[in-house]
């Protein structure tokens, strides 16, 4: 008699070898290609499987998993962050999730420094007058950005992408400063040139770039907010590549709209796909469709993280990564 295979749902497509991968472990069911689930389409998912494999995309709240068929053992979400899962609800179901950390570091903090450079160069502005086809050569005082080299780097939250961010900016030649939760070693902080700031307040009034790269809790909400924005330089720079909550967003928007600060590069946002029309407008503004881990290394890298979980369940032992209501 063949042995039995979990039920493995996606409510996502996922890459192709991936895909491929969990067919041939499970009894795998791939998501649609063109959005995510729908509501019905969801709740049936949590009702028939035994592992569902969550993306960012996916709001799983505490009345939803409250519904979930008692066979579901798992959400492996394929991303590192889990702030759209109420972990806290799937502990008290016995339901264990699992997430992907570690893979889309270097290819966020690629991110990062290409916003950085994109808004302190212009870049975008470039791109649109040579599509324009009004560009009329070389001038000396042609969009004039700034120098990036001897500039400070403020870097908020320290953990593995902010640390990656911060040997990349050093290369530029920028002035590394960070505010964490926790202080590095002082072995870390001679690694990364980089300069501890207990104060945020401190920091950001320093600071010529604000790099945001601490994840979305209930603690970090609006953690740059009015009253912090308006302690920035007037020629700052906010780029966020973590999750779009941690920044008021209305108040950046204003303040740019102002001229209060320099310009802002997002690739989040605090309404997820929704985007505040205004901000779109701004030419000192970079945005990106959330593209910080989009490469394909990347995205086959956290598939191999999401079969490892499910392997570990099917095999009757702890997933290596598995998220904690302590640890979410």
């Amino acid at each position: 008699m063949a042995e039995k295979r979990l039920r493995v749902i996606a409510t996502r497509r996922l890459p192709a070898p991936v895909e491929a991968r969990l067919a041939a472990l499970f009894d795998f069911t791939p998501g649609p290609a063109e959005a995510p689930l729908s509501g019905e389409a969801l709740d049936a998912a949590l009702e028939t499987a035994e592992v569902l494999i969550t993306t960012l995309s996916d709001r799983i709240d505490a009345d939803r998993l409250g519904q979930a068929g008692a066979g579901l053992r798992l959400l492996a979400n394929f991303g590192a962050g889990v702030d759209h899962l109420d972990v806290a609800m799937a502990a008290r179901r016995g339901i264990a999730v699992t997430n992907t950390p570690d893979v889309a570091t270097e290819d966020t903090a690629d991110v990062t420094m290409v916003l950085i450079l994109s808004v302190t160069r212009r870049l975008p502005e470039a791109f649109a007058l040579l599509q324009s086809g009004e560009w009329g050569g070389w001038s000396p005082d042609l969009l004039l950005g700034g120098r990036i080299a001897g500039r400070k780097l403020g870097i908020l939250g320290m953990g593995r992408i902010g640390q990656a961010v911060a040997r990349r900016a050093a290369a530029f030649g920028m002035e590394i400063g960070y505010n964490n939760r926790n202080r590095l070693s002082k072995e870390v902080e001679a690694s990364l040139s980089a300069r501890w700031w207990p104060s945020l307040d401190q920091m950001v009034a320093q600071c010529d770039v604000l790099s945001i790269n601490c994840p979305h809790t209930p603690a970090t909400y609006h953690l740059i907010n009015a009253r912090r924005i308006a302690l920035m330089k007037p020629g700052a720079v906010v780029v966020n590549t973590s999750r779009g909550e941690v920044i008021d967003e209305n108040a950046l928007t204003r303040a740019l709209r102002a001229g209060e600060i320099g310009g802002a590069g997002l690739d989040v946002f605090e309404k997820r796909r929704e985007i505040n029309p205004r901000l779109r407008a701004l030419p000192n503004v970079v945005l990106l469709p959330h593209m910080g881990s989009a490469t394909v290394e990347g995205r086959v890298a956290m598939g191999e993280r999401v079969i490892a979980n499910i392997e570990a369940l099917a095999n009757g032992t702890e997933p290596p990564d598995l998220v904690t209501p302590r640890n979410a």
